[in-house]
């Protein structure tokens, strides 16, 4: 029986099937590449790295550590990493790079990828450089020309495609130059202040990574070193595009969900018009079981068609997705067939269709004989407290999905939560407003307005599902544009003389004077002269650092007692800051034994240190003990330089030091003739233009919201198809009410109004509501998680709002066409 009748009603059944194809499709594409680029970083985590392990350190290794390497075999290869102005005599240009000074055979696996294919192998004997790809392009650079970094001259012996340690969202910042390691003495390069990263490499494929981790490990951090294994690499790797992947994971999700939805109501539809027939099946002895599983096998079979269809296309998909996010990956990916994926596609086709069925079905089963002669009979409160369990098993699914994706309960029931709440508002809305047609309609409106608001609360009308399926695709694209809209505004800066913009890092203390009257002769101010003095923490409050770095039960974050804190003196807060605890010190008397400082609180929290506690630091050889005298609240997305340590004056004047120069330049052509001229005279200094890292951040969130827009806009394709089926599933109650109003002397003109009307009416409000509902959620992240003004942007209400609306009407009119050319003897003879 369920195949006969699926036979005769095939076209129906099949757009219940077309409503979760979609959302099953982004699913498995989004699962199965998150599995097969968890493979692939499994693969090649030692291509990644170039190395088995690794030992680093910002200094050149002193003799403890040079005897831990000695046992390990001793090191293969050795690099020194950090970041240089580079300049191009040919163009007379400069950029910001990434200097990667290698001597050794490295990388042990994966490869160098350059263009030639032979400057990878003789770079090391030519002593020459190879030049970021892309920086090659941009500048109009060619093998043979030349690069100067710092006061040495490189020929260029190829383009640098890939390679080992250089990623892609990274290098973008500082494209990566390669070079031989025996030159960077000369260059001048490795001054004071520089923020300087020594790997030293390892090639024992046989080595026990874990074993060597918990002994060897300990041991360096004592020394200010670190122990880095290939597998360690491929972990944190596989963990950043693992919160990627189930970001998006959710993201397509919520379109399923949503087809879902609109099977439920296309069901409800379809069991409605099918009540007689099941009455007269019980007439004829059925049970009440067969007729339920006559109607369920129809779904499940839908379903699992369905989720086939869904999962070919999804493994389809999956193809285009290293051409969509290959900026975002460090190496290319290896597509095969994931077979988890594909059950999970099959497994949520059956089960999800199934149970958002389930409601409706329930109908069947209370459906008396005598239906067939009380058609009006109402079944609803007998299976209202069934259809309760099958609400709460759908929640209950959702809860344990978002769990499986994301790891961790609370952010599983935040998911549930949310999708409840947005759906709760989205429903409510388009309630309300139907109620509010009827208390309060518009009688004095044309008949065509007032024909097209009472289509939407007619029987077995879809108003609600429409509007939530529309209006989730908007409120995931609008929320996505005003987030990237407040974000960015959060990393400008005023466009004034007395904002800096251009930033000179590394600048010697002998050199300060000279680089000052280089900025000002051309009319430029010298906005800030910054002191740094590194140090690090040698005792907190009681205890030696190296001491809680033994304690595995220690709450102290590990950074803090690794990290080689840049800090600096002064006697007054500045604009990014705010004082939470205690008071600001300007400056302390001479000879003061324990020095008040201020501590971010954030350095605060993961140190575990309040008011009143002591740290000792070890300021390049002499030890100081100070107390935290006050503790700084600091927004570290400004554009200007922030401290997590800032001392009073009269301390740290005379320490080994170097200072941080900002100027602003009104123009590009002022702030690169600026840029060349530093480079020239002063070769180790670094200069970031902030115009530049704005427009960084403007292109790496343009990219992001691009491949999120893609997954929203399976939300909104997921609407379209609700929409198809809605109109198809009324279509002959439309068709119907298209013959009555032409009998009353209604025009086509007139019905294709109404039409458009209702359709106008739905797009409006739920991308309306959408917009509105992003807007919330967008003014609610800004202020409780980026802690930043909400700037709203415009695009949604100027773009997404009437784009979505004109597709809504187009789809409807399209759809509507049979109904206008209907003749009313065809429904005649259908009564009849």
């Amino acid at each position: 029986m369920a195949w006969r009748d699926g036979k005769a009603s095939g076209k129906r059944l099949l757009l219940f099937m077309a409503s979760i194809i979609l959302g099953i499709a982004a699913v498995v594409s989004i699962q199965s590449f998150s599995n097969n680029l968890k493979n692939n970083i499994g693969l090649q985590s030692k291509a990644l790295m170039g190395a088995d392990f690794l030992i680093d350190s910002n200094q050149p290794a002193n003799e403890r550590v040079v005897e831990l390497m000695d046992s390990l075999g001793g090191y293969k290869a050795r690099e020194v990493k950090f970041a240089s102005m580079a300049a191009f005599p040919k163009s007379l240009s400069t950029k910001l790079v990434q200097v990667r000074a290698i001597e050794g055979n490295y990388p042990f696996y994966g490869e160098l990828e350059t263009e030639p294919t032979t400057s990878a192998f003789d770079y090391q004997d030519k002593g020459g450089a190879l030049v970021d790809a892309t920086v090659m392009l941009q500048f109009d650079l060619k093998p043979g020309g030349s690069v100067k970094l710092g006061t040495t001259t490189f020929p260029i012996l190829g383009a640098l495609i890939t390679a080992p340690g250089s990623t892609g969202i990274g290098a973008t910042a500082a494209p990566p130059i390669v070079v031989p390691f025996r030159f960077m003495e000369e260059s001048g390069l490795l001054q004071r202040g520089s923020r300087l990263g020594y790997n030293y490499y390892f090639e024992d494929d046989k080595a026990d990574l874990e074993l060597l981790n918990d002994k060897v490990d300990p041991l360096l951090d004592a020394e200010n070193a670190d122990m880095d294994t290939h597998t360690d690499t491929s972990e944190r790797l596989g963990r950043r595009y693992e919160n990627v992947g189930r970001f998006l994971n959710l993201v397509a999700f919520i379109a399923l969900l949503l087809g879902c939805v609109g099977i439920a109501s296309s069901v409800h539809i379809y069991i409605k018009e099918k009540l007689k027939a099941v009455a007269v099946l019980k007439c004829l002895g059925a049970t009440r079981k067969q007729t339920f599983f006559i109607f369920l096998l129809q779904i499940a079979g839908m379903g699992l068609l369905g989720g086939i269809i869904g999962t070919a296309t999804g493994l389809l998909l999956q193809q285009t997705f290293p051409f969509i996010l290959q900026e975002f990956l460090p190496f290319n990916v290896e597509i095969s067939t994931s077979y988890p994926a594909i059950f999970v596609g099959l497994l949520l086709g059956v089960s999800m269709s199934v149970l958002f069925a389930l409601s409706p079905l329930v109908h069947t089963w209370f459906v008396s004989p005598l239906q067939v002669l009380r058609v009006q009979e109402d079944t609803g409160k007998k299976s209202r407290p069934y259809q309760i369990w099958v609400v709460v098993a759908i929640v209950l699914f959702v809860l344990l999905f978002a769990l499986w994706l994301l790891g961790r309960w609370e952010f599983a029931l935040s998911f549930v939560v949310g999708i409840l709440v947005t759906f709760s508002i989205l429903a409510g809305v388009s309630i309300g407003f139907m109620r509010l047609i009827k208390k309060y309609f518009p009688k004095s409106w044309s008949f065509a307005a007032r024909q097209s608001l009472l289509n939407l609360y007619r029987p077995n009308n879809q108003t609600v599902v429409l509007i939530l399926a529309i209006g989730i695709g908007t409120f995931l694209i609008s929320t996505l544009y005003f987030t990237k809209d407040f974000l960015l505004a959060k990393t400008t800066f005023e466009a004034n003389a007395e904002s800096p913009n251009l930033i000179l890092f590394d600048v010697q203390t002998e050199q300060r004077n000279d680089v000052e009257n280089t900025i000002t002769p051309k009319g430029l101010p010298v906005i800030d002269n910054i002191p740094i003095v590194t140090m690090r923490m040698e005792r907190i409050k009681d205890r030696d650092v190296n001491a809680i770095r033994l304690d595995t039960t220690t709450r102290v974050n590990k950074w803090i007692l690794n990290h080689e804190f840049r800090t600096t003196y002064r006697d007054s807060m500045i604009g990014s800051e705010k004082l939470l605890e205690g008071e600001w010190l300007p400056s302390v008397p001479p000879k003061t034994e324990v020095i008040p400082i201020s501590l971010a609180d954030n350095v605060a929290n993961d140190a575990l240190v309040k008011l009143g506690d002591t740290l000792l630091f070890n300021v390049q050889g002499k030890m100081m003990t100070t107390v935290v005298g006050n503790i700084r609240q600091v927004d570290w997305a400004r554009m200007q330089l922030n401290f997590s340590i800032v001392f009073p004056t009269g301390v740290l004047e005379k320490a080994p030091q170097f200072h941080v120069v900002t100027t602003n330049a009104p123009d590009k052509a002022s702030s690169a003739n600026l840029q060349r001229e530093l480079v020239k005279k002063f070769p180790n200094i670094s200069i970031i233009d902030l115009r530049q890292v704005v427009t960084l951040v403007e292109n790496i969130l343009d990219k992001i919201s691009w491949v999120i827009t893609f997954m929203a806009f399976f939300s909104i394709l997921t609407g379209i198809i609700v929409l198809i089926g809605s109109v198809r599933n009324s279509k002959y109650q439309r068709i119907r009410e298209s013959v009555l109003l032409r009998t009353l002397g209604a025009q086509s003109k007139q019905i294709l109004k109404i039409n458009a009307l209702e359709y106008l009416f739905l797009g409006v409000l739920g991308s309306g509501v959408g917009v509105l509902l992003s807007l919330l959620s967008s003014f609610l992240l800004a202020y409780f998680i980026f802690d930043t003004p909400f700037i709203p942007s415009w695009v949604p209400f100027l773009v997404v709002l009437p784009g979505i609306t004109l597709l809504v009407l187009a789809i409807g009119l399209f759809n509507s066409k049979g109904v206008l050319n209907s003749p009313p003897l065809q429904v005649l003879r259908k009564e009849g």
